[in-house]
């Protein structure tokens, strides 16, 4: 008991000065540097992927998607880990409220990627290209398309269709602001109010959040039906909105970490973030890698044990061709080495171990997406093979991540670190010790 209080009466203090260290200056000089270097290495690329088989710009834009989804991942995929921690509060809210807050402010240039492949999604989607029957008919007999593409191009145009696509996603893109506007306005309020209006913010941000984790599962799911699952417009699944969901969940977790590991150098996060919050995030990303790998893997149980034509197809061009090499490396990278590390004890508790691990799940993320995306289309389905168009898949995405991360950096100077008005803030400054 008495240690108990020896332990009480050397709690820390938040430092006055609560605003994100100089060094984040840094991360945003580094990350701009690194997208104008990858910038220029893509324009290289595809003058030589054109050169060599016609295919340099295309693969210029199916590396776009793939960056597209991943800074999306943690954008929209951050706003959602906001409002679940809103709903089920907790400690580790306090250490990931402001990054978070911080990821969903990088919107405005995730609806900029946006607009760009809206301008070249004829080189993405038949849908795009093909946007009526006599353009159908035409096509199958030209022998571009095959009767099944031809009968889904008919079956689905109602959604399917240029007009459709730009409506719902203008559509879902102001309801993500929306909610980023209002969380991030309620959340600096907060902070303005004394700590007797807790209950009170409490119950407004768990009544905004609850809903809004719904209207994001549904808008999400949209947004990557028309954006990856429409590539291949033969193709449908049940699960696909809740593996991207989860798989957002796995990559913005992993950012997260990675910013409040780095941040604890300095303070304020110095103070703030404890070994035992630090077991408990790596915990919780553990729960997300047993969760992907248990949704993927349940999907491609049930396709192949109903061994239906209809749905072998989108597998058997992921698998064929040399790709069978290219899954068996997603399963290692993307959910056996994730998940063997973080089943160490030690590893989730030593700072150093758990940003590589981190670092290594967002590359993971990323190969995985390379997997999702560049089997849809007719010169790689089956047929994996090297061409200077495929190290698009590379640059590409290095140079849309820099200048997110560019972003991202910038909003976190833009306000305080940790919020101050939070009943945890007490509880996450005292000795580890007293809670042992």
């Amino acid at each position: 008991m008495a240690h108990d209080t020896h332990g009480a009466t050397h709690a820390k203090a938040l430092p006055a000065d609560l605003s994100a260290p100089s060094f984040v200056d840094g991360w945003r000089a580094r990350a701009l540097m690194i997208a104008a270097g990858a910038s220029i290495v893509a324009v290289i690329l595809a003058f030589l992927g054109q050169a060599q088989d016609q295919l340099g710009w295309d693969h210029v834009m199916r590396a776009w998607v793939l960056g597209l989804l991943l800074t999306f991942g943690w954008t929209v995929g951050g706003l959602a880990l906001l409002m679940v921690q809103y709903c089920s509060g907790g400690k580790w809210g306090l250490l990931l409220r402001r990054p978070l807050e911080a990821a969903t402010r990088t919107l405005p240039l995730i609806f900029g990627y946006w607009v760009v492949s809206v301008f070249f999604m004829k080189r993405l989607f038949l849908w795009a290209r093909y946007t009526n029957p006599g353009d159908t008919a035409a096509a199958l007999k030209s022998g571009l398309i095959n009767e099944i593409q031809a009968h889904c191009l008919d079956f689905k145009r109602p959604m399917l269709n240029p007009t459709t696509y730009v409506v719902a996603m203008l559509i879902c893109f102001a309801i993500w602001g929306l909610y980023t506007w209002r969380l991030n306005k309620l959340g600096l309020k907060r902070d303005t109010e004394s700590p007797d209006t807790t209950p009170y913010w409490i119950k407004k941000l768990e009544n905004i959040s609850g809903p809004g984790i719904v209207v994001y599962s549904l808008t999400m799911t949209a947004a990557v039906i028309y954006w990856c699952m429409s590539m291949d417009v033969t193709w449908f699944s049940s699960i696909y909105g809740l593996l991207f969901l989860v798989g957002q969940g796995y990559s913005v977790l992993a950012l997260a970490i990675l910013t409040s590991i780095s941040l604890s150098k300095a303070e304020p996060f110095k103070s703030i973030l404890r070994t035992t919050e630090q077991h408990d995030l790596g915990k919780f990303t553990f729960a997300f890698v047993m969760l992907n790998i248990y949704l993927a893997f349940s999907q491609f149980l049930i396709i192949w044990s109903g061994n239906l034509p209809e749905e072998i197809g989108w597998y058997l061009d992921r698998i064929r061709g040399h790709w069978g090499i290219i899954i068996t490396l997603d399963f290692i990278f993307h959910w056996l080495i994730p998940f063997s590390l973080l089943l160490s004890r030690d590893i989730k508790r030593n700072k150093k171990r758990l940003i590589l691990v981190c670092q290594w799940m967002i590359f993971a993320k990323a190969f995985d997406l390379f997997w999702l995306i560049e089997p849809n289309f007719k010169d790689a389905a089956r047929n994996l093979h090297f061409s200077w168009g495929i190290l698009e898949y590379i640059a590409v995405p290095v140079a849309m991540v820099s200048v997110w991360v560019a972003f991202y950096s910038h909003n976190l100077k833009t306000r305080a670190l940790v919020q101050t008005n939070d009943p945890h803030v007490a509880e996450i400054l005292e000795p580890e010790h007293v809670h042992a």
